[in-house]
């Protein structure tokens, strides 16, 4: 595989703690190597945050309304008023609403597939199509990377933070199926992104888990963060040569294992990348990025006491601490996957937490002054049909199916003018009518935002180079 390198023998528990410390400060050489290789990136210090809604969120019932359409497709919901004139969404989204100065959008991304890992695989890698011996039931060697982990290939090290994070869990279905596009792929499994396995939910909760649950013993309903911890950090397979199998929990190697870590880097038993990574573990901004349990009660009620609030919660702290890219998964298991009791799964579970939650965090950039300096991204595979479907033998209420050609996105920050509307669909929401754009498209705004290089590219498992941009930016964002 590439990249591969060896190191100096250690005590195993020793190579356990530097090699999960690694995961963060990248203390790698073969990470280093593909760096000094890599083109560097150009311009001022820039972040993204991409929002992923999997499942597919609805544009007719979101940010595209059409409420001069026929009722069987116009659906249950009413449009609102944004902040913008001119500019209206959906009736369940207020906060969103009220913020439209922040944030534009996207209305005619498109692409070929209905399929949710195909959709997966483009949206996440920024590709439209599908690579040779693509497998929708499980990743593959050889997939496109994904966005996370071309980021945290070319991008450089910021004080030892990762390039890249994605959290709060891989992406995963009920059956099993591990959604493709979220991993290295061509670049090898070294090069999976850095996964902050925070939600500990099993089986997963709908949406955004319940915001409160009841305490037997004081009789009362509390704030339920025991589903959401402090993550534990997986290192990534083939590093350092054998698999390390072992759980790494960052509070724990901060609390127990500093001074012996500390003792081992200056004694030379670690190389001078680690030991550059050793010395992360004492910066409090980390500590405080990843404990949102001990975080305000105000930022809490801000961002929502649930998981999806706790997300761009730790999203937020994670770029003020200096990451380059983290891709927020809001739901499991396809949560967005509305085929049947679409209106009010939307209406009660999900948009209220995701109103909340995605507000605050455009509010609070905005108010920290980071916003200019972090393009947050929401998107999903792919749409929801124009028709709306019934399938009675599955569900008592009637939702949308799979619509690959047509959805919508939202894009705040990083340069984009609050209050935008890029592209159209056709009368019933179907296609594009004018500026349909791509999941390559997508991608190189995401690239851009973060001051990558046109020219930037990394080396497959046969040290041949692929370019990072496959599209141009989407333009009159800015």
């Amino acid at each position: 595989m590439p990249f591969f390198a060896t190191h100096p023998r250690l005590h195993r528990r020793q190579m356990l703690q530097a090699g999960g410390i690694s995961l963060l400060g990248l203390g790698l050489s073969h990470v280093e190597g593909l760096r000094a290789a890599a083109p560097t990136p150009v311009g001022k210090r820039k972040s993204v945050i991409f929002v992923f809604l999997s499942g597919g969120l609805g544009q007719h019932d979101s940010f595209d309304m059409k409420p001069g359409a026929p009722e069987n497709i116009r659906g249950e919901f009413k449009p609102i008023s944004t902040r913008t004139p001119g500019v209206q969404i959906c009736e369940h989204l207020p906060r969103l609403a009220a913020c439209s100065n922040l944030w534009s959008l996207v209305r005619s991304l498109t692409h070929s597939t209905n399929d949710h890992s195909a959709g997966h695989l483009m949206m996440l890698t920024g590709q439209g199509k599908l690579p040779t011996g693509f497998n929708g039931n499980k990743p593959q060697d050889s997939d496109w990377p994904s966005i996370a982990s071309v980021a945290g290939a070319v991008l450089p090290k910021r004080d030892n933070l990762p390039p890249a994070v994605v959290l709060p869990e891989r992406l995963i279905h009920n059956t099993g199926r591990i959604l493709p596009g979220q991993f290295g792929g061509q670049m090898g499994r070294q090069r999976d992104p850095w996964f902050l396995e925070a939600s500990k939910f099993e089986p997963k909760a709908y949406g955004a888990y319940p915001e409160y649950e009841f305490d037997h013993q004081d009789r009362v309903y509390k704030a339920a963060r025991s589903g959401f911890e402090i993550p534990d950090l997986s290192l990534p397979e083939m590093v350092d040569g054998p698999r390390l199998d072992r759980r790494l929990n960052l509070l724990e190697l901060v609390d127990e294992q500093r001074q012996k870590l500390n003792m081992a880097a200056q004694g030379g038993g670690i190389d001078q990348l680690r030991q550059k990574a050793v010395s992360l573990l004492v910066d409090s901004r980390v500590r405080e990025a990843f404990d949102i349990k001990s975080a305000p009660k105000a930022a809490l009620e801000k961002y929502g006491d649930n998981a999806f609030g706790w997300s761009c919660l730790m999203a937020a702290r994670l770029v003020e601490a200096g990451v380059g890219l983290v891709q927020v998964n809001l739901g499991n298991n396809e949560t967005w996957d509305t085929h049947g009791n679409a209106f009010p799964h939307l209406k009660n579970k999900l948009y209220p937490p995701t109103d909340r939650a995605l507000a605050a965090l455009l509010v609070d950039l905005a108010e920290r002054g980071l916003l200019d300096s972090t393009l947050v991204a929401v998107a999903g595979e792919f749409g929801r049909t124009p028709k709306i479907s019934q399938l009675p033998e599955h569900y008592k209420l009637p939702g949308r199916d799979h619509w690959g050609a047509a959805q919508s996105i939202l894009l705040a920050g990083g340069g984009v003018q609050g209050g935008r509307v890029i592209g159209s669909t056709d009368k019933h929401g179907a296609y594009p009518s004018t500026d349909p754009q791509t999941p390559e498209n997508f991608a190189a705004t995401l690239y851009e935002s973060l001051g990558i290089a046109k020219e930037a590219h990394w080396q497959d498992a046969q040290n041949r180079p692929n370019f990072v941009y496959h599209g141009e930016p989407i333009r009159g964002l800015s």
